[in-house]
């Protein structure tokens, strides 16, 4: 092996020798065994022992392994995925940058300025490097203002080059189609922007102003005029001040008169007033606005004034000695106006502001003028006449149209054809009329009540009907809240007065006592008692009667059995009965002979009959009455 020991010589024959003292020449072993496996490694050193420089690894390689662990044991990592390219147009959306700048215009054809500066917005639009240049707009300026240069890409030199916004700064000028606008600010979110993006914002600077208009705002010059009130500096103080004033007028002490509600005007720049009607809706007034035109209102005139037609009288200041001011208008004070007399009661906030600043009156409160509504006047009925009943007698008086009144329909039905029927005396000094009897007939349905007098031969009386249906009024009860007979009014005993005429109950039917039973609530003790005691007295007289019958009575049964063994197949024998009661609306028991054939023909009743000619002339009546009580049982079981 050929070294140089000797350091700063190059490394070229002749300048090189061998080490004559080395004796050894074996090369290094490179095979090695490790868990029994053989493994190569690197020679660490050469042929004589010599070092090998070149194999051996450095700290900084060492340190650089040892960092790299990770990756020498699981390997190179895997890459993130590349971030979604997001287009500038949606990154950008709704992105604009403001900047405040101005612009000088020459004015050449005005004396009173040279020049102008007018304020102008730029907006940079982000999403497509778009820029527009908008004006505000300034009332009454007279210059066509707004938008300046609508939204396009604006070019930046003659080269074709469009301004970025990267161009854009506070403090520069930038010139746009001829036209140089000095940027002097920007918002806050440009600022914040730029920043991000590296770009450093120059100072702001202040925002030019308009000589002229710093011209137009000094004070304008005061004139002193001869007069002692100055009518130009009030009208200028005072223009579109109004003090408004709410008012009645009541002329409620004159015939037709009435209450109405105004409005009263004040102006405070010439001190005219204006009287201002309020309409209501529907108050059947045409609709004119003013009762008082807008004037000045004299409130003293001179003496001649005062005797001078008032309708051809031009007032000026020679006629008035004093006008009405704002201190004549006082909330809670009366104020008479061309002859009316106004009451004012409320005033709007401005006004008492104004009172309060000029006159000190701090407590203007709101009078309550409203008047409480009468009580209603309560409906009287007049007095009852006699004719009808008291309910359709008083529908004339609710309706212009009377209506019939309403009625218990439920009660109607439940009740249908439900009758209740007494035997009843008169109660009178008179002796011939201690034996007249009378059928008493209630309607449940309706609660109306019929009289009929049973004919009796050689009475001299005439029976039959002796009142029709209707209610009946108690006697105590008043006409306003009237009272009628009920069922439970009804027993043995009982005193009924009918239009003045005094009845006692003597006697009820079954059916009358059945109902009575059924509904025992309804009846008083001394009801059910009476109805006890009659059942008694009942007994003794039913066993007297079964001991001594009338022949014409035994002949009227036997014949009343014959004709129900004969006739007990007929069809029509349910329905006989039913339609009787229906022909007999008073519940009499008796129908007339006409009335009487037409039902059993209707019914098909064999009439021609022998036995049946003999039960019809024992059930009938007088002349024209049949009692179809005991014709009926002929045809029942």
């Amino acid at each position: 092996m050929v070294s140089n020991p000797v350091h700063g010589l190059p490394f070229l024959p002749g300048t090189s020798f061998t080490d004559s003292t080395k004796t050894a020449f074996h090369r290094s072993q490179t095979l090695g065994y490790r868990n029994g496996y053989a493994t190569a490694r690197r020679p660490t050193v050469g042929i004589g022992g010599d070092r090998l420089q070149f194999n051996q690894l450095s700290q900084a390689d060492l340190d650089e392994l040892a960092s790299k662990a990770s990756l020498l044991t699981y390997g190179q990592p895997k890459q993130a995925p590349p971030s979604d390219f997001i287009p500038a147009h949606v990154a950008f959306d709704k992105k604009v940058l403001k900047f405040d700048a101005y612009f000088q215009e020459d004015v050449p054809m005005s004396t009173e300025e040279h020049y102008r500066i007018r304020q102008v917005n730029i907006y940079y639009y982000l999403e497509d490097d778009s820029m527009s240049v908008i004006e505000p707009i300034v009332e009454n300026s007279g210059i066509p203002q707004g938008k300046l240069i609508k939204r396009q890409r604006l070019a930046k030199n003659d080269r074709g080059d469009h301004y970025h916004w990267k161009d854009l700064n506070r403090g520069i000028n930038i010139t746009i189609y001829g036209r140089t606008f000095r940027i002097v600010e920007c918002d806050r979110f440009t600022q914040v922007f730029l920043e991000s993006q590296g770009i450093e914002l120059n100072p702001p600077e202040k925002m030019a102003l308009d000589p002229y208009i710093e011209l137009r705002k000094q004070p304008l010059r005061k004139y002193v005029t001869p007069s002692d009130f100055d009518q130009l500096k009030q009208f200028l103080t005072f223009d579109k001040q109004v003090l408004r004033f709410y008012a009645i007028w009541d002329d409620t002490d004159n015939m037709f008169g009435e209450c109405r509600n105004y409005i009263i005007h004040y102006y405070l720049m010439d001190d005219t007033v204006e009287i201002r009607e309020v309409h209501e809706q529907n108050d059947g007034r045409d609709p004119f606005p003013l009762l008082m035109n807008r004037q000045r209102m004299p409130k003293v005139l001179v003496e001649n004034a005062k005797n001078f037609p008032q309708c051809v009288l031009e007032i000026s200041d020679q006629e008035v000695l004093e006008w009405y001011t704002a201190k004549d208008f006082i909330v809670g004070k009366p104020l008479t106006i061309l002859g009316r007399t106004f009451f004012i009661y409320d005033c709007d906030p401005f006004t008492r502001q104004y009172y309060k600043e000029k006159f000190g009156i701090s407590d203007l409160p709101r009078i309550d003028v409203s008047k409480k509504e009468p009580p209603p006047i309560k409906q009287e009925l007049p007095p009852y006449n006699g004719f009808g009943l008291i309910e359709d007698s008083a529908q004339n008086c609710f309706a212009l149209i009377p209506k019939p009144p309403k009625k218990d329909v439920i009660k109607m039905l439940m009740n249908d054809n439900k009758v209740l029927r007494y035997l009843a005396s008169l109660e009178s000094p008179i002796p011939e009329d201690k034996d007249r009897r009378f059928v008493f007939s209630y309607f449940l349905a309706t609660d109306m009540i019929s009289i009929f007098e049973p004919p009796v031969r050689n009475s001299g009386i005439i029976g039959g009907k002796y009142l029709g249906r209707t209610k009946v009024i108690k006697p105590h009860s008043s006409v306003e809240n009237p009272i009628y007979y009920g069922p439970s009014d009804f027993f043995i005993g009982a005193v009924i007065e009918v239009f003045g005429h005094r009845f006692i109950i003597l006697d009820i039917d079954d059916y009358a006592l059945k109902y009575m039973e059924s509904n025992a609530a309804q009846y008083s003790p001394e009801a059910l008692l009476s109805i006890q005691d009659r059942i008694r007295k009942q007994e003794p007289e039913l066993e007297n009667k079964q001991a001594e019958v009338d022949p014409g009575v035994q002949e009227l049964e036997a014949l009343i059995d014959t004709i129900q063994k004969q006739l007990k197949d007929l069809p029509c024998r349910d329905n006989i009965r039913e339609a009787f009661q229906i022909c007999d609306k008073e519940a009499s028991g008796y129908v007339d002979k006409e009335e009487f054939f037409k039902i059993c023909g209707s019914l098909n009743v064999p009439t021609d009959d022998s036995l049946i000619k003999e039960l019809i002339r024992r059930c009938s009546h007088g002349e024209d009455k049949i009692n179809y009580y005991h014709f009926v049982r002929a045809f029942s079981d």
